[in-house]
């Protein structure tokens, strides 16, 4: 961890409540993907700075890549490999569940939607029949994208969206939707405490190689010191959320949301087009910004949305901030991510 990760960290701590984890035991799912690496990275702070004593249990499909993210912090955590598709192969009493686990990008969605689906079904199925009648709380991760096409107003939690089930795309949202839905099911009949968080656009160091969005192309290409490409004009306004911020908001859902609701995930001070998002990291990272179409299969997976931006009134309120504006958030990703190519290149 470096002085940023650090420093982030710190700033999450003045935002909850530690000590309610203190002696607590914590399960994440998706432990190699941007929200739960980065969640993983930030409890194992906690245990060796801050001296909370936690069992955190990391839990993907590849064992050997989670070792490899975590190596140099393999005994603070316990890593499972499982395919949450499949019969849950482990059987922990738990206090906490964050299920990140999904595919979340355009190129996933295109190449394998009956993928994508199974995940956020069977997944979520498999993880919830597994606390049934159970103190644990359970925090789904789900997405804004459910909300469909808006061009008008910011999506509140009320909203309850319009997407196009004959495309390929919408095996994520539908499939998040239903997910959502067996979480309030689950709730209702086994008497589990649930929520759920939606997401939308988070960026941030602890993004994937494999992933495709857009955001992540940009990285990519700052990071090498290449221009930044763009596939379209660049002109629908997002709310980018950078994940840090992303990471407090769902511990503080985890430890003051109410039974059963929904939260929106946002930064207002982080609403802008993809060519602002897009010119600001060129900026950071003084590389130039030039215009290229997709090819076909690239655009199987984009999203037809058009603007998109989450209204996190509902979490603000609850008492959560964020912190970081876009500036400072791309800032500290591409910094982060500078520094830790040059210490593989040292070793």
């Amino acid at each position: 961890m470096n002085k940023i990760q650090k420093e982030e960290f710190n700033n999450i701590t003045k935002l909850i409540d530690i000590t309610n984890l203190d002696n607590k035991s914590i399960l994440i799912t998706g432990a190699n993907g941007l929200i739960g690496s980065y969640l993983i990275y930030f409890l194992i702070y906690l245990k060796t700075e801050m001296s909370i004593k936690l069992d955190i249990y990391a839990v993907s499909r590849n064992k050997y890549n989670t070792e490899k993210k975590f190596k140099e912090y393999i005994k603070y955590i316990n890593i499972i490999e499982q395919d949450l598709n499949a019969p849950l192969s482990f059987s922990i009493k738990t206090d906490y569940i964050i299920h990140a686990a999904s595919n979340a990008h355009p190129l996933a969605f295109s190449q394998d939607p009956v993928g994508t689906m199974k995940t956020n079904l069977l997944g979520t199925i498999n993880l919830l029949e597994s606390i049934k009648n159970s103190n644990c709380k359970f925090l789904f991760i789900s997405t804004g994208e459910i909300y469909g096409n808006n061009t008008d107003h910011s999506f509140s939690e009320r909203d309850v969206g319009s997407v196009d089930t004959k495309l390929i795309r919408a095996c994520y949202p539908e499939s998040k939707r239903a997910a959502e839905t067996l979480c309030m099911a689950y709730s209702e009949q086994f008497n589990i405490n649930v929520n759920i968080a939606r997401l939308c656009y988070v960026y941030g160091a602890t993004i994937t190689e494999t992933n495709s969005r857009a955001d992540a192309q940009f990285l990519k290409n700052a990071i090498n010191g290449q221009n930044i490409v763009m596939k379209s004009k660049g002109l629908q306004t997002r709310t980018y959320c950078y994940v840090a911020d992303a990471i407090s908001a769902l511990l503080y859902i985890l430890l003051n949301g109410t039974n059963r609701e929904v939260y929106n995930v946002s930064n207002p001070n982080s609403i802008c087009s993809v060519k602002d998002f897009a010119e600001t990291l060129s900026s950071i990272a003084g590389v130039k910004l030039e215009f290229e179409l997709p090819d076909e299969k690239e655009k199987k997976g984009y999203s037809k949305q058009a603007d998109s931006i989450l209204n996190s009134d509902k979490l603000i309120k609850l008492g959560w901030k964020p912190v970081y504006n876009l500036h400072e958030g791309l800032y500290n990703t591409l910094t982060i991510k500078k520094e830790e190519v040059q210490q593989c290149l040292k070793n």
